[in-house]
């Protein structure tokens, strides 16, 4: 946008060596905020994957007694809790086995 203004103030208004310094101006700035832009939305990666789900927390849907299902942020996992539990519990992801969250109570 800076770009364009300062390309029309060169044609229109602006005498010819201010001109040239206005369009190379907003060019720069241009490429600096185009930069800056990029380097801000690549500067942390996005957690992706089930080993996100270690650590977070969960209720049980129905009884675990080992093998049940939890609801873990929103979306019901298959899960193993060992030392077993209610449903309606509150449970902790300690870790993934494949599509089998492995909980322990709250």
């Amino acid at each position: 946008m800076l770009f364009l203004l300062a390309l029309l103030l060169a044609i229109f208004v602006l005498p010819s060596p201010w001109g040239i310094v206005a369009v190379l101006g907003a060019a720069a700035l241009d490429i600096i905020e185009i930069g800056v832009g990029l380097w801000w939305s690549k500067r942390r990666k996005s957690a992706v994957g089930a080993d996100t789900l270690v650590g977070a927390t969960g209720v049980a849907v129905g009884e675990l007694g080992p093998d049940g299902q939890v609801k873990v942020n929103g979306e019901i996992w298959g899960a193993r809790c060992d030392a077993g539990c209610d449903a309606g519990s509150a449970v902790v992801v300690r870790a993934v086995d494949g599509l089998t969250l492995e909980v322990e109570p709250a």
